[in-house]
């Protein structure tokens, strides 16, 4: 089997893309412009399980999934939040998007807004009710004859879900079948289903649907809840695209099906629908967003730091996460410490006697930010783009950030910006050819590092800003 490279495999579908469309309606087919931009444009939201922050570190199941198309098609992806299911089909009909990437459960009333990708998994529906107060010293029979365990139960009984879900249908449709009427009531669209087990969970309302894989992690945590009576057949849920967008949806089947053929696949799906002591950890701590609103232990040093650089406190964690993964006892081999990996004579100059004390460590990096910041002032005027040589000069120095924009300029591009302009140049300073030129004053450096650098900090603070203000 032949591997390509990300890269190689993009111009390869693109030219069987474009052979493609001129046989059939261009206006219809969009992927061929998705593969030219280099950016796939998902639709999700974030929950404890599709797409969050733990950490410091993005994750969830649609998360890994999409990284993972991303590789397979060499693309970017671009990850858009929308706040319900409705927002999410609105989003991808306005174009705002390509894919709702979520696990959307296939109905025919669906099918006429959207089309589905193969199935990713088979679920079905379970009713959420709260076991007996003292359900621990209670036997299983007596704990069985309190809760619904019958659908024919849950008639006159009132049942809280989300607006627009399929959990709506399913329960008018067994309002008919039982001969009896459900009461149900509609919570907003952007109420999600962890929200209604969070309800019930505590006593505010009685009794909610969900899908069986959400409610048993949710269980993990919740533990006095059950989540055992299903209330449908089984259901396939899927990922979905606009009915216009055949050949993306043909791409993603493609990739889905040798996917599905692996184990990492189903080690992914078990890390977030199985793995119940890892969720109830993730869920139960301040530093989930979705649940604690915290991105590290340090925020406060963090955001004291970042006020005196006049920088976006989310950028800072970001940075800091990407050195040290906010571990106060981070230690390179180079011999860089704490959680900024500060050397030895950067921590001594710049205030920290105890590289390893959280406090001292982030006040001296953002010392000597401010220094970078005061170095490139006279020379980049544009801030936004300042940012970017402060953050590739924090990695490599900057001695090697100027010795890439006199590359840049010598060869024709802007000395002034970064993406595109001086970290391509960057990454020739690793190449004899470049290095040892006359006026390049600092030798030899590994571009990639730098480059890989700023590219991960702006991805990691974009992840953030979608979760915490």
């Amino acid at each position: 089997m032949v591997n390509f490279t990300p890269k190689l495999r993009s111009i390869i579908i693109l030219l069987i893309l474009t052979i493609a469309a001129c046989k059939s309606d261009k206006k219809t087919d969009d992927f061929p412009s998705i593969i030219e931009k280099g950016t796939l444009k998902a639709i999700t939201s974030y929950s404890p399980v599709s797409y969050f922050i733990y950490r410091g570190q993005p994750m969830g199941y649609e998360y890994e999934l999409l990284q993972m198309l991303g590789e397979h098609l060499g693309l970017k992806v671009d990850i858009i939040i929308a706040h319900d299911l409705e927002e999410m089909i609105n989003m991808l009909e306005r174009g705002e998007g390509d894919l709702i990437a979520y696990g959307l459960t296939i109905t025919t009333d669906r099918r006429e807004k959207l089309a589905f990708t193969d199935p990713l998994n088979v679920t079905h529906q379970v009713l959420v009710q709260k076991k007996p107060e003292n359900w621990r010293q209670m036997k299983l029979h007596e704990i069985e004859t309190q809760l619904v365990r019958n659908p024919f139960e849950l008639a006159g009984k009132t049942v809280h879900v989300r607006r627009g879900s399929a959990y709506v249908s399913r329960l008018q449709n067994l309002s008919l079948e039982i001969g009896g009427e459900i009461e149900i009531i509609e919570a907003p669209a952007n109420t999600t289903t962890e929200d209604l087990i969070n309800l019930v969970a505590n006593d505010s309302i009685q009794l909610t649907v969900a899908d069986e894989n959400i409610a048993q992690i949710q269980s993990a945590y919740y533990q006095d809840i059950d989540v055992s009576t299903p209330v449908s057949l089984p259901q396939q849920t899927a990922w979905a695209v606009r009915p216009s967008s055949k050949m993306l949806l043909d791409t993603i089947n493609s990739w889905l099906r040798e996917a599905q053929n692996h184990a990492d696949y189903y080690v992914i799906y078990n890390k977030y629908y199985k793995n119940r002591q890892a969720f109830r950890s993730r869920y139960a701590s301040e530093y989930n967003p979705v649940t604690g609103g915290a991105i590290s232990p340090y925020d406060d040093f963090i955001k004291e730091g970042a006020e005196k650089l006049g920088w976006d406190w989310r950028m800072l964690a970001a940075l800091i996460y990407r050195e040290s993964q906010f571990n106060p006892n981070a230690r390179s081999w180079a011999g860089a410490s704490g959680l900024m990996q500060l050397m030895p004579p950067t921590a001594r100059e710049f205030g920290a006697s105890n590289p390893n004390n959280p406090e001292q460590n982030i006040r001296a990096g953002v010392e000597f930010l401010l220094w970078l910041d005061n170095y490139w002032q006279n020379e980049i005027e544009n801030p936004e783009e300042r940012l970017k040589f402060i953050i590739a000069s924090y990695n490599v120095g900057h001695g090697h950030v100027q010795d890439a924009r006199k590359l840049a300029e010598n060869f024709g591009a802007d000395p002034d910006i970064w993406h595109d302009h001086v970290e391509r140049y960057m990454l020739k300073k690793s190449n004899p050819d470049y290095y040892n030129l006359d006026f390049v004053s600092f030798g030899y450096a590994s571009g990639l590092e730098p480059v890989t650098y700023v590219q991960t900090i702006y991805e990691l603070f974009e992840h953030y800003r979608k979760f915490i203000d």
